[in-house]
């Protein structure tokens, strides 16, 4: 029976039994059973760890998932298997690479670089003439801003993308927020010249906008963005970098699962199937906005609308900060 595998912004086919098993002759997940264990390159899991997984019909991909340290979601009825992020933010504070409409992250390495997540569905697409500002201003000094928006439908980003100079990459298939842990817009990641993080996520702007509603301060972001540029001074010690790093869950990971089947199903039409995997994301991780309101378009919703003041209030009333500046 061919199920649908979602992993890493693409599609596979697997050929799978009733209890989701898939025959051990076979590559899974680009990992192949070997006398020693399962191998993927030059990595081997020992047989015995993923011995629970494998049976005489076949080995369990879902179980495989988890004893090699992925996360799978599961839709039984539409046959499709999502695989969260094999590659995401780590405490050992690289920061993962990516590659979006051409331009790779390892591309700037001797530069500094600022990864500001956005999206059309957030008051920060406002912000992108300003950032585009600061680019232009600090790029002499070694600077490249790289603008990340967080929509699902490029279409809607890309009106908001004419005119600037600096990457402005597309995310629809979530796969760099990700990889950032990204819950939710605006979110800036500074990334040094050697190609680790200098900044972690920090809830920042670039004008002050919506500041009566966010609390967020432009020009503090701007002083420190400069202070790190010009005078190498990036405000945080190494202490405090890794403080402030957070790094994905399981359960985070889970509901991310979740969002990417969701996502497939919206776009063939599947709203009703869709809903079941929307929810089982938000009960995961109910804090994760660039979910619970990104996906708001494709399901019709009006971002800007009630359902978002809704959001807004269950998470006030739940204690759930919606922006997280770094206090530093």
């Amino acid at each position: 029976m061919d199920h649908t595998l979602l992993v890493e912004g693409r599609e596979e086919r697997l050929r799978l039994d009733a209890a989701l098993r898939a025959p051990l002759t076979e590559p899974l997940f680009g990992w192949v059973r070997k006398p020693q264990g399962w191998c993927r390159g030059d990595a081997c899991v020992p047989a015995a760890r993923v011995r629970a997984a494998e049976t005489a019909e076949g080995v369990d991909v879902v179980a495989f998932a988890e004893l090699t340290g992925m996360v799978a979601a599961v839709d039984r009825e539409e046959r499709v298997i999502a695989l969260a992020d094999a590659a995401p933010l780590t405490a050992a504070g690289e920061a993962p690479d990516f590659t979006l409409d051409g331009v790779s992250l390892r591309g700037f390495r001797g530069r500094e670089v600022a990864l500001v997540f956005w999206a059309s569905w957030c008051g920060c697409r406002y912000d992108l003439s300003a950032w585009e500002e600061r680019h232009v201003a600090l790029e002499p000094y070694g600077l490249t801003v790289v603008s990340v928006a967080c929509d699902r439908d490029p279409v809607q980003a890309k009106s908001w993308q004419e005119g600037l100079t600096h990457p402005a990459l597309v995310d629809a298939d979530g796969i760099v927020a990700e990889r950032y842990n990204v819950i939710n817009v605006p979110t800036v990641v500074w990334v040094d010249e050697d190609g680790r993080i200098a900044r972690p996520q920090d809830s920042q702007t670039a004008t002050d906008l919506f500041r009566s509603m966010n609390g967020l301060d432009s020009e503090a972001s701007l002083r420190a963005l400069r202070r790190w540029v010009i005078d190498g001074d990036r405000g945080l010690s190494d202490a405090q970098v890794a403080a402030n790093l957070r790094v994905p869950t399981r359960d985070e990971q889970r509901a991310r699962a979740h969002a990417r089947i969701a996502v497939w199903l919206l776009r063939r039409g599947r709203s009703e199937a869709a809903e079941r995997h929307l929810a089982e994301a938000a009960g995961l991780a109910p804090h994760d906005v660039a979910i619970r309101r990104g996906l708001m378009p494709l399901t019709g919703v009006d971002p800007f609308g009630d359902a978002y003041f809704a959001l807004r209030d269950e998470l006030e009333a739940r204690k759930i900060p919606i922006y997280r500046p770094i206090e530093a």
